[in-house]
C-alpha cells in the first residue's frame, strides 16, 4: 500500500513524499480501513511544518480525518463488518491507502452518505459545532457572529447556526464570496474592515450577538468584540492574519467580554467517549440530510500529492481539496 510520510518538519510540498510498504494486519480488537477519501486542512499543512499544538512524531504520516471501507477484522471484534463505511476517530496518519486502527476508535456510518462529505466529517462539523456551544447554546432568534466566514470550518458555523435557529453575520474579506456564505445559509455578510460595524447597526432586528467566533486575529477580532454585548463571548480557534489579538481594556472592564480559545483535540479529550460518539452520528445524520455541506474544490490521486499541497495552500481556492486514496494515479 501506498502512504503520505514526512521525516522532517518543513515545507508540506518539499518535505512530503510517497511511500510504498505492506499492507497493515489487524490484531486483536482491531480492524483495517482502505481509505477513500482525506481532506487536505490547515491543520493538517501546520502538522507538517511543525507549528500544530500536537508535534509529529517523526517519521510521521498525516491526515486528521478520512473515510474508508473496512475490509479486514482482527479477533475480538463484533459489531463491525467487512464493507462497513466508516471513519476513524482516533489519532490521525489517514493519508494512505489502508490503515489499522482500534475498533473502539471506528464509527461506522450509513451506508448511503456520501464519502466525499463523510471524509470530512470528523475536524469542521464537530469545531463548528463546539464553537456555538463554547458557553452553552445561544438562545434560539439570538444572534452570532464570525470572521473568516468563507472558510469550510465558518460555513459549518452558518449550517449549524441556522439548524439550531440561530441568527448569523458573517465577515468575509473578499466580497464575492459573500454569494457562498448566503447559500450556506448566512443571514448577513459583510465585508471584513473598517465599515462593518456601522453595516451591522443597520441591519434590520439586529441584536449584539453573545458569541463571537474568531478564526483571525488583529483588527478583525477587535471588530468582533465590538460587536459583542455585554458579557459576551469571543472563542478563539485560528490565527490567519498571524496578528495577535488587540483587546482594550475598557472592552474588558466596562463590557465584561470573555475571551475563549477552542481546539478541536483537546475539546474531544474532555468529553466522554460515548459522547463523542453519539455527537458524531448525530453530525453524520446532518451531513446525510444535506444540513451540512461542504464544498469541495478538487480531489487528487496520491501521485499528484505535491499538486494537492499547493492547491490546499492557496488561498484563492473554493473549497477543500481532497485525496482520492484509491486512484490508481
Amino acid at each position: 500500500m501506498r502512504s503520505v510520510l514526512f521525516r522532517e518538519t518543513g515545507s508540506p510540498p518539499s518535505v512530503s513524499s510517497v511511500i510504498s510498504s505492506p499492507d497493515p494486519i489487524p490484531g486483536l480488537g482491531e480492524v483495517r480501513l482502505r481509505m477513500r477519501f482525506a481532506p487536505i486542512n490547515p491543520a493538517d499543512l501546520n502538522f507538517i511544518e511543525g507549528s500544530y499544538g500536537r508535534k509529529p512524531d517523526l517519521p510521521a504520516t498525516p491526515g486528521m480525518e478520512g473515510v474508508g471501507i473496512i475490509d479486514a477484522l482482527g479477533p475480538d471484534v463484533s459489531n463491525i463488518n467487512p464493507g462497513d463505511v466508516a471513519i476513524p476517530l482516533g489519532p490521525g496518519g489517514t493519508w494512505a491507502e489502508t490503515i489499522v486502527r482500534p475498533a473502539a476508535d471506528i464509527l461506522v456510518l450509513p451506508p448511503s452518505i456520501d464519502l466525499q462529505q463523510a471524509a470530512m466529517l470528523r475536524v469542521n462539523p464537530a469545531t463548528a459545532w463546539g464553537l456555538l456551544h463554547s458557553r452553552g447554546q445561544p438562545p434560539k432568534g439570538s444572534w452570532i457572529v464570525q470572521n473568516a466566514a468563507s472558510s469550510a470550518a465558518a460555513h459549518c458555523v452558518i449550517s449549524l447556526a441556522r439548524h439550531l435557529g440561530l441568527h448569523s453575520l458573517n465577515l468575509v474579506r473578499r466580497p464575492e464570496s459573500a454569494a457562498a456564505c448566503l447559500a450556506a445559509g448566512a443571514d448577513f455578510v459583510l465585508t471584513d474592515d473598517a465599515s462593518a460595524p456601522a453595516a451591522a447597526a443597520a441591519i434590520p432586528d439586529f441584536s449584539p450577538p453573545s458569541l463571537a467566533i474568531n478564526a483571525v486575529g488583529g483588527d478583525s477580532a477587535l471588530r468582533l468584540l465590538n460587536l459583542l454585548a455585554p458579557g459576551g463571548t469571543m472563542a478563539t480557534y485560528g490565527a490567519m492574519s498571524r496578528q495577535p489579538l488587540k483587546v482594550p481594556n475598557g472592552l474588558l472592564i466596562f463590557k465584561d467580554l470573555h475571551l475563549n480559545g477552542f481546539w478541536l483535540t483537546r475539546w474531544l479529550a474532555q468529553l466522554p467517549p460515548a459522547e463523542v460518539r453519539s455527537l458524531y452520528s448525530s453530525l453524520a445524520a446532518l451531513i446525510l440530510n444535506g444540513t451540512i455541506h461542504q464544498p469541495v474544490a478538487a480531489t487528487y490521486p496520491l501521485g499528484n500529492l505535491h499538486d494537492a499541497l499547493l492547491h490546499a495552500s492557496s488561498s484563492a481556492r473554493n473549497g477543500k481539496i481532497l485525496l482520492d486514496l484509491q486512484s490508481p494515479g
